[in-house]
């Protein structure tokens, strides 16, 4: 181990600090792969620090640990593509430092040189708990024809306000608006404990890949929190179906990116709080990444247009997950 973490000059408190960045560090790779996050945004310079001041390659075999070697990858793995530009970022700071090669790195390159990629490929998302949301979504950014088989940055930030405000949730029927490939609504389920939740989509591609997203993290209708997969058309679906459904809290990310299919989001919405579960209209919250302002302020025209008020959701929310964060995202909560 590197003589920073054993030096008996330091401080007891200086070595926890030492230590404690350390396993951050780890963990940050960690979440980090997994997740598939962009290279260049890994804590390169912590490991090439490490690697000038230990003269072993302890630092090398606990990353590879946390990443290519940990369990998650055997059973859920990134894609072979990602892998393999991992490893070459890993196996050049190791050259660089002028260590003998380290059979583990090889090893593990070899496993996916020459693989061929596949069109799926999963990412896992950690929550607080130490459990993972794993979830089977596309290498390609559209696939089949949407945009639905990826986890976009306002169903991320959707998961970690949720995980911050989990008495909103609790004990609560959730139904989900374009639920995607689930993480918002697996992470709920996951830590919030609704009474049961409604994943709803309406691309039947988008339906499938949700439908064993949910079946892959455990969760049923014979459990609680009970938990279904429906198929929504925001045009057809009725207040009868609605009031069937009886959410207390709606939730949605990531739906307001088509001008063209916001007259009828918003005609939906109008219908979900006219539909009283209990007596009162339902919570409901609205997370998007604002890509194009003209967009989203038409969206907030036609709310206001149908007699729908908003709020916007400030306060500080705990940083769980992974992701660009440069994004720029609002969550707004709606009422009538």
């Amino acid at each position: 181990m590197n003589e920073m973490y054993r030096s008996k000059d330091q401080t007891d408190k200086t070595k926890v600090t030492c230590i404690r960045n350390r396993a951050d560090v780890l963990y940050d790779f960690k979440v980090s792969f997994f997740t598939m996050g962009q290279l260049p945004h890994f804590p390169w310079n912590f490991l090439e620090r490490e690697l000038e001041n230990d003269s072993s390659s302890e630092i090398i075999l606990d990353v590879l640990k946390q990443t290519c070697l940990h369990p998650l990858c055997c059973k859920h793995p990134p894609s072979v593509r990602y892998r393999r530009l991992f490893l070459s970022q890993l196996i050049k700071r190791h050259e660089a430092s002028g260590r003998e090669p380290l059979d583990e790195l090889y090893d593990a390159l070899g496993e996916v040189l020459g693989v061929e990629e596949g069109t799926e490929c999963y990412k896992s998302y950690l929550l607080p708990c130490g459990e993972a949301v794993s979830l089977s979504e596309s290498t390609a950014v559209i696939s089949e024809g949407t945009t639905g088989l990826v986890t976009w940055e306002a169903a991320l930030y959707l998961a970690e306000w949720a995980l911050e405000n989990t008495h909103l949730f609790t004990d609560r029927a959730i139904l989900e608006l374009g639920s995607g490939v689930g993480l918002t609504g697996i992470a709920v389920c996951r830590s919030c404990s609704p009474s049961s939740y409604v994943f709803s989509d309406c691309h039947l591609s988008v339906l499938h890949r949700l439908r064993d997203n949910v079946q892959l993290n455990g969760l049923d209708n014979q459990n609680s929190p009970r938990v279904c997969v429906e198929h929504l058309d925001w045009e057809e679906v009725t207040e009868k179906q609605l009031r069937e459904i009886g959410a207390a809290t709606v939730i949605a990310a990531d739906v307001v990116y088509d001008p063209d299919i916001i007259g009828c989001l918003v005609k939906l919405l109008s219908k979900i709080l006219r539909c009283s579960a209990n007596g009162s209209p339902p919570d409901v919250y609205i997370s998007s990444t604002i890509r194009n302002p003209d967009t989203y302020n038409s969206f907030k025209h036609q709310l206001e247009g149908s007699g729908i008020q908003h709020e916007v959701m400030t306060g500080p929310v705990t940083r769980v997950f992974f992701y660009n964060r440069q994004a720029t995202i609002e969550m707004i909560k709606l009422h009538v």
